[in-house]
């Protein structure tokens, strides 16, 4: 029977002789998650049963086992109340099956996406019970590797659990075998939340898992990881060699979010020191400016890597497709004054190692639809994801299909769907160049920061980019777009997502898309791997027609 025929009659099975299947609660990267009875002892449990197809090689049904088996040990060897508890590990139908506590509560993305970002003290206070776990899990020999909010489970009696050991280590497994479950240069993990160690292929230590947490708690408080682009090579390049984009709503955590997302392994706190730190933090006084700052919107999903092979394995239920990544584009020289800042060669030599990465392992990304955490919720009964798919600019939908901006590294220019329900999207003019005459200006700020014109001053435009340090600002595009050199020649594509940009240039040419136009382009590195190209602005969220964007300097 295949998964995904043991799926639709899941409902109602007896397992190992006593778990009664109810409903299913996820499904994730090695298996199904049910909510369970245990008839024996007459009380709810959740179950993470090993999902196949009936054409699996038996290496790989051995080594997705042995998997399974080193989760459940993994779990089971750190005592800590913030650790998801394993009740059993057997067996139903030569399939292993981990029994574990269900947890009273959603995970932490479901209440990112049902809520917004959360207070700086709220998320704080949940930071530092998750880095007790990790403590607990650090002195037992134990790495989670997969820090993520997908994988942290808010109990409704406030505590706080720590879940999903399905690609951890640990110093000794003691299981009798040998097997190596991750081969050498794979990445493995949530690409939002990898440490720039583990982005260039390097062993992780326990300092891995406190970025994970710092860029967890980023995402929580910010409402967007800090590093993610369009692209595995653009986000993997940028955990690598960027600076940590300076949060805009953390108040008080700013500090030490820096701390924990500390380049260097080293100049992290363990998870001990990161947990006092964070305790701090949550028992100060409320922010009132940080506070005001806090607006509910959606939180895009992840992007997933996985360590899937060039031929697929058994997957669980309908398998996601992997999108294998190109090869890496060469690294080019950026703008000259940037290649006269010191520490440029260090920092090729890291872009050359994420070049190793991606190149050797032939890495594979895996878009969870739907959810980037639905299989991590495993033992959680609380869950009610929520999402945006209506196309819309001013929110920052980020293409006429609807996607969510935790698809970037979707391939580019998808058609679209022939949803009856939207408005169908013209065509964006080609670009062409204009009269001058023709051209209208941009508006000319005063000195209070509003336009000329008579007429009483509006308020400056609030900044739709914002500086990443070294010369580049993050800014939202909202739709997969071409870029153009200055000429006007077409170079290739920049996908939608959140990406760097140098500046922008009214370049006398005109690019519309349905209501936006506008004659300004930013100057960026786009996804094909070309350096110094434009994007046009009406791709770029917080502009307005034919008008530069706010945030984002003129060349």
């Amino acid at each position: 029977m295949s998964s995904g025929d043991q799926e639709e009659t899941g409902g109602g099975r007896l397992l190992a002789g006593r778990y009664r299947v109810r409903e299913q609660l996820g499904r994730g990267g090695m298996g199904v998650v049910w909510r369970a009875v245990d008839e024996v002892l007459g009380r709810e449990v959740a179950l993470k049963e090993l999902r196949t197809y009936s054409d699996a090689a038996g290496s790989e049904l051995a080594d997705l086992g042995v998997r399974m088996q080193r989760e459940a040990r993994a779990a089971a060897r750190v005592r800590h109340p913030g650790v998801v508890a394993v009740h059993d590990v057997t067996e139903a139908d030569g399939r292993p099956l981990i029994v574990m506590e269900l947890v009273d509560g959603p995970s932490l993305d479901d209440v990112l996406r049902d809520r917004g970002p959360l207070d700086p003290r709220e998320a704080a206070a949940v930071g530092a019970k998750v880095l007790d776990a990790l403590a607990a899990a650090h002195r037992a020999g134990v790495l989670h590797r997969d820090v993520k909010p997908g994988n942290i489970l808010l109990d409704r009696s406030g505590r706080v659990v720590l879940t999903d050991f399905g690609i951890a280590t640990m110093d000794d497994p003691d299981d009798g075998c040998a097997t190596h479950l991750t081969r050498s240069g794979e990445l493995v993990g949530s690409l939002d939340y990898l440490a720039p160690k583990r982005a260039q292929g390097q062993d992780p230590g326990p300092a891995s898992d406190v970025w994970a947490l710092g860029a967890t708690l980023y995402a929580a408080v910010e409402g967007a990881s800090p590093f993610r682009r369009t692209s595995t090579w653009s986000t993997l390049t940028a955990i690598v060699v960027e600076p940590l984009p300076e949060p805009r709503r953390a108040g008080r955590l700013t500090p030490v979010l820096q701390q924990l997302m500390a380049k260097d392994p080293l100049a992290r706190p363990d998870a001990e020191r990161a947990r006092e730190l964070l305790e701090a933090v949550a028992a100060a006084p409320a922010d009132v400016a940080t506070a005001a700052l806090r607006q509910p919107g959606p939180r895009p999903r992840e992007t997933t890597v996985r360590n899937v092979p060039s031929v697929p394995p058994p997957g669980f239920g309908p398998a996601p497709t992997p999108v294998h990544a190109p090869p890496p584009p060469p690294v080019n020289a950026p703008p000259p004054d940037e290649a006269r800042k010191p520490g440029r060669t260090r920092v090729l030599l890291a872009v050359a190692a994420v070049i190793a990465v991606l190149g050797a392992a032939g890495a594979t990304v895996t878009a969870l639809h739907g959810s980037g955490d639905e299989g991590d919720r495993a033992a959680s009964k609380g869950s009610a994801a929520t999402g945006t798919t209506e196309p819309d600019r001013s929110r920052g939908a980020l293409d006429g299909a609807g996607k969510s901006s935790g698809q970037g590294h979707q391939k580019a220019r998808e058609p679209d769907d022939g949803n009856a329900s939207e408005k169908p999207d013209p065509k964006p003019s080609a670009t062409r160049p204009e009269p001058a005459a023709s051209t209208p200006a941009a508006p000319r700020p005063t000195k209070s920061g509003t336009t000329g014109g008579g007429g009483a001053e509006s308020p400056a435009p609030a900044p739709a980019c914002h500086s990443a340090g070294g010369g580049k600002y993050d800014c939202t595009v909202w739709r997969t777009s071409d870029s153009y050199t200055a000429s006007g020649d077409r170079a290739g594509v920049l996908n939608a997502g959140i990406n760097y940009f140098y500046c922008q240039q009214n370049l006398g040419r005109r690019e519309t898309y349905g209501k936006w136009t506008n004659v300004w382009w930013a100057k960026t590195d786009d996804d094909s791997g070309n350096t110094n190209v434009f994007v046009s602005d009406v791709y770029l969220k917080g502009g307005d027609n034919n008008a530069p964007l706010p945030g984002l300097p003129v060349c």
